[in-house]
């Protein structure tokens, strides 16, 4: 768990993550000198970057390729998540970061986009948009040659699954327009907000998250390479005039979308010059999936039939626009209190339990109840024990700037026991920023500051910094626990709280204290 470059910290705020990268090589002395900072992760738009995660979303940034390298597990062949496996030309893997966010990466090929100044701006802005119904796409990757995306993962797998491959039920009926209406909500919102255009929408780009609640993938916003083409499935399920000049446009994306009611239609997937003959035919009934075995509104099945059969139009100037689908399905929603994971037929998601598994110490204690005073008392009392006997800096290195340094930090321990959490801020901030000492404890203490100033992103910035100094420090992982508690992730937040009683626990026993 003790990663330096923390993608939490790339997800929040990556153009605030500090100068310092603690020498892993040396991880028993937890104050140490550090002569030569790296350059930090910059998002690619700093102004989206700096603002705070939406709903839960990290803000766009840029992860290195080692970072994804480690989440994937060196993009092992048991991580792809693409449903035609290894034969794809661009591969997507699940992976876990060190924050145990689960993501998906979607791996390019060698040259698909050649110039990295082209491919950040058209990542970034499709990171810039934020949706309910999207699996929102929250960083890149463009080292040399690699080129990555990184989105929300989607635990439950795609449409084309649930329709065509599906084991123990089909999706019923109700639910198949609940997909249908979060499509056409989804594309609106992309459209509203400038990006109306999505490569090869088909039944393979929605997926379903942990509720069973249907999102589109954010990968479709973006073509599988520079030059290449936008539409990679059989040629009967192509807009025709992509067929004829080779571009996707707004109402190429509205004829994808016919195809994909074809899909929720009928469980199969019917080529929609089939499917238009038996509608011209009035045989919209030998259209409808089987499976569904009648339990389908007749009046509602028309109404969706013949949406579809505007969308698939040869002329697209005949074929509605996004807000026309989202008109046109959203009066058919039945079922609305009716949750995704029932319709769908899968297990509820179940939250970790509310309560650690070990006994707490006092330190456990005050975090599981988030009594930040508490902490409070608890950080001042132990002072700076588990940084003692680290700071062995030679004569040299006692410049002016150190006695500086160290005094802001004598004025940021004054700040703290007097309670006064904004000046200890500044003043911590000013021994940090130096960046020649790294001191766990400072971390540790400017992260509670933060939360006493109702500020838990960079509080959890801070936390995990002190764990990058001191990875098997029980006071990192505590604090963690009540900045993830405080941002709403609550399972993390009790995972984190395991980890640090399981690590204290074995400190004790060891000897040594938190």
């Amino acid at each position: 768990m003790g990663c330096c470059q923390s993608s939490f910290l790339t997800e929040t705020h990556p153009e605030k993550q500090q100068n310092q990268q603690p020498n892993h090589h040396n991880t028993h002395n937890h104050i140490h000198t550090q002569p030569h900072p790296p350059s930090s992760l910059t998002a690619a738009d700093p102004s989206a970057a700096a603002a705070a995660a939406v709903g839960g979303v990290p803000s766009f940034s840029e992860f290195s390729f080692s970072e994804l390298k480690a989440a994937t597990d060196n993009f092992s062949s048991d991580f792809i998540v693409s449903e035609s496996g290894e034969k794809a030309p661009n591969l997507v893997y699940k992976g876990r970061l060190p924050n145990r966010r689960w993501i998906a990466v979607k791996k390019f090929t060698k040259a698909a986009w050649p110039d990295p100044k082209q491919f950040v701006e058209e990542a970034s802005g499709v990171g810039k948009l934020r949706h309910r119904k999207l699996a929102n796409l929250i960083g890149y990757c463009c080292d040399g040659d690699e080129r990555l995306l990184v989105a929300e993962y989607m635990p439950n797998d795609t449409l084309a699954k649930h329709l065509f491959h599906w084991e123990n039920q089909t999706i019923e009926w109700a639910m198949r327009l609940r997909v249908a209406l979060s499509i056409a909500e989804t594309l609106n919102y992309c459209s509203s907000e400038g990006r109306p255009l999505y490569h090869d929408l088909n039944a393979y780009r929605v997926l379903f998250d942990e509720e069973g609640d249907p999102r589109l993938s954010c990968f479709g916003l973006m073509k599988n390479s520079r030059d290449g083409k936008s539409y990679s499935t059989n040629l009967a399920y192509t807009p025709p005039e992509y067929l004829r000049n080779g571009r996707v446009t707004p109402e190429s994306v509205i004829y994808s979308f016919g195809t994909v009611l074809l899909d929720l239609l009928s469980g199969k997937h019917i080529p929609p010059s089939h499917a238009l003959d038996m509608i011209q035919g009035k045989n919209n009934m030998l259209l409808m999936d089987s499976h569904l075995e009648g339990k389908f509104s007749t009046e509602e099945a028309t109404v969706v039939v013949n949406l579809a059969s505007k969308c698939l139009q040869y002329e697209p100037r005949e074929r509605p626009d996004t807000k026309d689908l989202v008109t046109t399905l959203a009066p058919l929603q039945t079922k609305p209190d009716v949750p995704s994971y029932v319709m769908l037929g899968i297990p509820k998601h179940e939250e970790a339990p509310s309560t650690p598994q070990r006994p707490l110490s006092a330190m456990g204690e005050a975090c599981s109840r988030l009594d930040l005073t508490a902490i409070h008392q608890i950080l001042v009392a132990t002072h700076y024990r588990d940084d003692e006997g680290t700071n062995e800096l030679s004569f040299q290195e006692w410049t002016q700037q150190m006695r500086d340094m160290l005094e802001a930090r004598k004025r940021g321990d004054y700040a703290f026991r007097d309670k006064d959490f904004k000046t200890a801020i500044e003043n911590y901030s000013q021994f940090i920023d130096v960046g020649t000492m790294v001191s766990p404890t400072v971390f540790a203490r400017r992260s509670l500051c933060y939360l006493l100033c109702d500020q838990p992103d960079p509080a959890l910035r801070d936390a995990m910094q002190a764990q990058c100094v001191y990875p098997d420090w029980p006071t990192a992982f505590y604090m963690q626990s009540v900045a993830l508690e405080k941002l709403d992730m609550h399972k993390d937040a009790t995972d984190m709280l395991n980890e640090a009683t399981a690590l204290e626990e074995k400190r004790q026993r060891g000897g040594r204290g938190s």
